[in-house]
């Protein structure tokens, strides 16, 4: 084996065993796992259970691999034992040879008597799947979030005044202003930060200590309450000590549910994009509503052409994260008895959503919703032309008087006004004091003597 490799047997067999597929770990994995190592080496040695040299030398190694000095030293894929038992003796291994060359005696750190004391598999791969998922969640995909709702904010603030044409089933509806539009994206998201924040709570509460099967076989009194401390104190993250560690080796319950909160993240961000996608076309033979940024060329062939990049790899992750939701509520479903199986392809999907919205949701703000800027003349057009506004006729002159309007103008392409007035229905001077856009953006006060009938 090359001195360069700090791995032992068990890793090099898994190497020739899981020859599957190219997905390794991510870092953000292998750093959980090495943080589920070094606390619980420190609440070892505070419960008198490992030879203080010993922990503190793992301690420090475990830390190294924390921040990312020995990622080379992790190589296997996936597709490997659905409790991730080749990766989680890969850190033991890796950990404990290091830790090895430190010692200034003879002795020799193990990678199960000492890496491994009052720990299996199934709790500490269990653990490092919420830690990484919590982290991620928290540092990342939050705070991306909160900025892209602060600049829906800010668009829905600047644009209140900005009045335009609705569309239901994508056809012709009500005036609403752009603010109003883009005040929904901002309320979109902060509904899914909420969301968000309470699923994740379920996973501050960790297995560890729980060993093979959820009862604490081989751990010691005190452990897994030491080990929530050291990991609270590490990660300056609530976590604690499950009161019911089976059923979080048995079952991912919670991760499932994290993945659904991307997952409706997800249906969030696609209905977006593809709305500024679709009130982008154009630029003259669309809606053309919203100038886009002219971020790159947008065709190899048509010159000058403008496309909606970040609306569409927006809309590509969305689709991906939704796919890895089905296969996470797929392995979730395999915990059969104590223990569920399909661990590894949880975890590599539920980071990868996570790490793909968190991408491009910064991107889409920086890229997209930052140079994003309504033509006003467009806007003003496509509002003056629209049949709708005849909707706040209908209380006065009835429904279908207001539709027969509506289909003459429509037929003869005539404007609603000169229908309206032909028709005999409505006088002038009523139909231009009904027929304004700024007061047709939310309820109306109606008095009960009929004063709106007068003059028609």
């Amino acid at each position: 084996m090359s001195s360069e490799r700090r791995w032992g047997k068990q890793t090099q067999l898994a190497l020739r065993h899981f020859s599957i597929g190219e997905e390794t770990f991510p870092r953000e994995f292998i750093r959980a796992l090495a943080i589920v190592k070094r606390c619980a080496a420190q609440a070892n040695m505070d419960i008198r259970q490992l030879d203080f040299q010993f922990g503190r030398t793992i301690s420090e190694v475990s830390l190294e691999v924390i921040n990312g000095e020995h990622d080379q030293q992790f190589p296997l894929s996936i597709w490997q034992s659905g409790s991730g038992t080749q990766t989680h003796m890969n850190m033991n291994e890796v950990i404990a040879n290091l830790a090895t060359q430190r010692l200034d005696t003879a002795s020799q750190i193990h990678p199960n008597d000492h890496c491994n004391i009052g720990q299996s598999t199934n709790d500490s791969f269990s653990t490092a799947m919420h830690i990484a998922t919590v982290e991620q969640i928290h540092h990342q995909l939050l705070p991306a979030l909160e900025n892209m709702q602060q600049l829906l904010e800010q668009h829905a603030d600047q644009w209140q005044a900005i009045i335009k044409t609705g569309r239901t089933h994508l056809q012709d509806a009500t005036p609403l202003t752009l603010g109003q539009q883009f005040s929904a994206y901002a309320s979109q998201i902060n509904a899914n930060i909420r969301w968000l924040r309470q699923v994740t709570g379920e996973l501050y509460s960790v297995p560890q200590g729980g060993t093979a099967v959820g009862t604490g076989l081989n751990s010691t009194v005190g452990f897994a309450e030491k080990f929530a401390e050291y990991l609270t104190e590490f990660t300056g993250l609530p976590f604690t000590a499950s009161q019911n560690k089976l059923s979080l080796q048995a079952a991912h319950d919670g991760l499932v549910n994290v993945s659904g909160g991307l997952n409706t993240l997800a249906v969030s961000l696609n209905k977006i994009a593809a709305d500024i996608r679709l009130l982008g076309s154009g630029p003259r033979c669309g809606i053309g509503e919203l100038k886009l940024p002219e971020n790159e060329p947008g065709s190899s062939i048509m010159p000058g052409k403008v496309n909606p990049t970040q609306c569409e790899a927006m809309m590509m992750v969305c689709a991906q994260v939704m796919g890895n939701h089905m296969t996470i509520t797929f392995a979730g479903a395999q915990g059969q008895l104590e223990l569920n199986t399909f661990k590894p392809v949880i975890i590599h999907n539920l980071l990868q959503s996570i790490r793909l919205l968190v991408h491009t949701v910064n991107s889409f703000t920086e890229y997209c919703l930052i140079g994003l800027e309504p033509d006003r003349l467009r806007i003003d057009a496509l509002l003056n032309h629209s049949l709708m506004l005849v909707t706040v006729l209908s209380p006065v002159i009835g429904y279908d008087n207001a539709s027969f309007i509506v289909q003459q103008a429509h037929a003869n392409g005539t404007t609603l006004r000169e229908e309206a007035i032909r028709s005999g229905y409505i006088s002038a001077k009523a139909f231009d004091e009904l027929i304004q856009a700024e007061k047709m953006l939310g309820p109306v006060e109606r008095s009960s003597s009929g004063d709106e009938l007068k003059d028609i």
